[in-house]
């Protein structure tokens, strides 16, 4: 099999992990055609813009039957392998000519998980010791690889994760029997032994498959806040379910997209504003559908509110609807430097229409708005559903 068929098959097979972004500019087609740009995956970067990988399975044969997985061994697909050699190649050239700026390597599991490991680790060494690569490298660790192998593949890549998948032993026995949570969690638990002990300077992802189980919205939140707490996950992508396989789980016709939306903003509120769980849900289970979360909390929490923007310390300040860790930051800063207004609020880049009925300046509220009559008629429908979920 030719080399450009092999990446046909397997950057479409690596489409599905979506550890490396929550969103794809450029999607990667399907086909055998020989366009090379139609395999190269943009990732998005945390300040804009995006990165230009090549995002590819080492293989798409697998041991394994996962129910919700395209990839698994009893689906009947066109299965490839590369050798580390061709991969390690063709990752390069790509490279040199600037059409990627590094490689996302995942794998089936071909034989066993330290087999197909090592042949991940090859193409790695490949690249960084005869090719002098410097580009970015992600790989994934394969649950159940010695430890050993994976701190070899720690010293190699810029970044590493270990895809948890489902949020509760319970459905990664229904749906990935073949897998276990301990070996997840002991793979990410190497990586952190070998970051601390070896003193290696790398960041650690997972993803959790949303909407394939049941599970509340809480109970995936409290999973991602131990994985931070715990230091086990530097980051948790949560994938909205698509079905890949007819007939093995329940078809679902509307992915859970604006779930998942949902529960990057909570997360987000759990890593950079100081929520906790219970916070965010304060005696339900699952996030609205309706308003966003930090929104909803606002709401049910109105005497903590209005906080002053001139006196209010950074920890009060990001409590505020649309106002966030950098525009909290950048308040302070304009008060001490001088004169802080509407004006001013709205040049550091706040978002009055969210914060203005949660702030004042100097102790006095923000003037209302003059609404058009669309805005108003918005501003009544919005306030009806708010009304609705109390």
């Amino acid at each position: 099999m030719g080399i450009m068929k092999k990446l046909s098959i397997l950057a479409q097979a690596a489409k599905y992990d979506r550890v490396c972004g929550k969103d794809n500019k450029g999607a990667i087609k399907a086909g055998t055609s020989n366009d090379i740009n139609n395999f190269i995956f943009y990732s998005p970067c945390n300040g804009g813009g995006y990165v230009p990988l090549l995002k590819v399975l080492f293989t798409n044969i697998c041991i394994n039957d996962c129910k919700y997985c395209f990839n698994r061994r009893s689906n009947d697909i066109e299965r490839a392998i590369f050798k580390p050699a061709e991969l390690a190649k063709l990752t390069y050239e790509l490279y040199r000519k600037g059409q990627i700026k590094g490689l996302f390597l995942s794998s089936g599991i071909y034989k066993n998980p330290d087999y197909t490991m090592e042949l991940m680790i090859s193409t790695t060494k490949i690249l960084r010791g005869i090719f002098d690569f410097d580009g970015y490298i992600h790989l994934k660790i394969i649950p159940g690889t010695s430890p050993d192998l994976i701190k070899v593949a720690m010293s190699l890549a810029t970044r590493v994760s270990c895809n948890i998948e489902l949020p509760t032993e319970e459905s990664l026995n229904l749906l990935a029997p073949d897998k276990t949570a301990r070996d997840i969690i002991s793979a990410l638990k190497s990586v952190r032994y070998n970051a601390l002990e070896h003193n290696i300077n790398i960041s650690t992802t997972t993803q959790l498959i949303i909407g394939a189980t049941p599970e509340s919205d809480a109970t995936i939140l409290k999973l991602a806040n131990t994985l931070y707490s715990d230091n086990l996950a530097k980051r948790v992508y949560y994938s909205a379910y698509i079905p890949v396989n007819p007939g093995v789980l329940p078809d679902v016709t509307n992915p859970p997209l604006l779930r998942e939306h949902r529960l990057y903003q909570a997360d987000w509120l759990i890593r950079f504003y100081g929520f906790k769980v219970e916070d965010i849900f304060q005696g339900t289970e699952n996030l609205s559908n309706e308003m966003d979360p930090k929104m909803l909390w606002a709401l049910r929490n109105m005497h903590i509110f209005p906080i002053d923007v001139k006196r209010a310390p950074y920890d009060r300040l990001i409590l505020v609807p649309g106002i966030g860790p950098k525009t909290a930051k950048k308040i302070i800063k304009a008060r001490r430097e001088g004169y802080l207004d509407e004006q001013g609020l709205k040049r550091i880049g706040i978002s009055l229409t969210r914060a203005r009925e949660f702030i004042t300046i100097g102790g006095k509220p923000l003037p209302q708005e003059q609404p058009s009559n669309e805005k108003l008629k918005n501003k009544f429908s919005s306030r009806t559903r708010q009304l609705a979920l109390f």
